[in-house]
């Protein structure tokens, strides 16, 4: 399965009315690690209204949380999880922080608050699509190399790792779908001599311009 996730989290602010609106944004990958990073913020806000937050957790059994803090029920957590729900992320924590400012909002005013930190914290926020495939080690001679590599470029295949000695070994990432019909084709265009390996199964997304492995399932 692929899904969008949070790489690296973001911080933003707004004020509406005299209040402030702190949004953070991060992922996590457990109720554990969500719960301990709202505690993490509760402390350092100690003196705020209200922290407010919400997570949606795991790939295809996904679990939501969220919580209104105080505030008037379904103007906090339900808002920020919809900005989650709607960007259609998975293992991703929004806590949106309130500094009140003495002028009341209308559930209006905080749904719109509440929604306009988490967007905008989202905003800034690194999101990367994860990628069910695995790693393949492909061997071939130097002859063959020039048309792996140019069959790899007409998908979008970066290289992921290359060793060159006698023979030519290049490490890709590939999604499990695209498997079957890459490796079809390298061996038609290499008249069969390039031999390809699946090395692992894995999970892998293009972090900061340079496709990673992200996990080993």
């Amino acid at each position: 399965m692929d899904y969008l996730t949070v790489y690296q989290g973001a911080d933003a602010e707004i004020t509406e009315k005299k209040s402030r609106f702190i949004g953070q944004v991060f992922p996590v990958t457990s109720e554990e690690e969500a719960l301990e990073i709202i505690e993490k913020t509760k402390k350092q806000y100690w003196d705020a209204r209200h922290n407010c937050w919400a997570y949606v957790i795991g790939e295809e059994k996904v679990t939501e949380r969220f919580t209104d803090d105080g505030e008037p029920g379904g103007t906090a957590g339900k808002p920020i999880l919809e900005v989650i729900r709607g960007r259609k992320l998975h293992n991703t924590l929004i806590i949106v922080t309130r500094y009140f400012g003495g002028t009341l909002l209308g559930t209006g005013g905080l749904v719109r608050a509440y929604t306009q930190a988490s967007q905008e914290a989202l905003a800034l926020s690194n999101i990367i699509t994860v990628v069910s495939g695995f790693k393949l080690k492909i061997t071939t001679d130097y002859t063959g190399l020039g048309k792996i590599q140019y069959l790899l470029g007409q998908r979008g295949i970066a290289v992921y790792d290359s060793q060159y000695g006698e023979n030519v070994c290049l490490t890709v990432l590939t999604a499990e779908a695209d498997e079957e019909k890459l490796a079809a084709d390298i061996t038609e265009a290499t008249n069969g001599q390039a031999v390809i390996e699946r090395e692992a199964e894995c999970r892998f997304a293009k972090i900061k311009g340079k496709m990673m492995v992200t996990s080993f399932p």
